[in-house]
């Protein structure tokens, strides 16, 4: 069938991969907002912007049901959101959010992925003066104006608005503000009837470790491992790109 078929089927399958990824931190966010407030969007702020993020990549709504019929079961367990921080190699700071029904599990297969990338894992907290955490929002600007919707939402929160490429090469509009803004700048989207593509709370490097093509290299493959973790929910990382 030739190497068009083969490429085809490779770039395929690792769609399906990403999307299965997604799929199971979307799965647990939603089971970790349903036993902190209730099985009901209308009234949980957080199942509501999981919600958002599973149809933003397209996660089938039987599977978004079953995971919130599963959560509102008093005999499924909850996770526990674990922040782990290290040095990967040549001295680049990573920041790892995890979400585990097993923590010793999780902080071992962690540790060992920072030993054998030549990294450490450090104590929780020795980043906080490299991260910065942040909402942020992502939706489509349409026919908006967005200098006047800037001028609205100074109110509630925002440092920032811009416009980005998404995957396909569609126009996104960014938001990011205050990281204890979140809810205030939703309602406010809401209000003003945005329909949210993605909602999260993210962690911006303040200052970047400058690496060559070779190193960032090494870093990636850190990197990739940490995110094929199953109990890893996000990466972040203040490598210069």
């Amino acid at each position: 069938m030739g190497r068009a078929f083969e490429f085809r089927k490779e770039r395929k399958f690792k769609r399906w991969s990403k999307m299965a990824v997604q799929f199971t931190r979307i799965g647990k966010d939603i089971v970790i907002a349903v036993k902190e407030g209730g099985p009901s969007p209308e009234n949980n702020s957080r199942l509501r912007t999981a919600m958002q993020n599973a149809k933003a990549v397209n996660m089938p709504k039987d599977r978004v049901e079953a995971a919130i019929k599963r959560a509102s079961d008093k005999s499924t367990a909850n996770y526990d959101e674990v922040v782990y921080e290290g040095y990967g190699p040549y001295g680049v700071a990573v920041l790892i959010e995890t979400a585990t029904d097993n923590t010793n599990r999780t902080v071992a297969n962690v540790r060992s992925y920072f030993n054998k990338s030549n990294g450490a894992l450090g104590k929780t907290g020795s980043l906080d003066f490299i991260f910065k955490r942040v909402s942020t929002f992502r939706f489509e600007p349409g026919e908006l104006d967005l200098e006047e919707l800037e001028l609205e939402l100074i109110d509630y929160g925002l440092e920032e608005i811009y416009v980005e490429a998404d995957e396909e090469g569609n126009d996104l509009a960014v938001i990011h503000s205050g990281f204890e803004d979140f809810g205030k700048m939703q309602k406010a989207l809401e209000e003003r009837g945005i329909e949210i593509k993605q909602a999260k709370l993210e962690r911006i490097p303040l200052s970047h470790t400058e690496v060559n093509e070779e190193q960032a290299t090494d870093i990636m493959k850190l990197i990739d491992k940490l995110e094929e973790d199953d109990d890893v929910q996000a990466v972040y990382h203040n490598m210069a790109e």
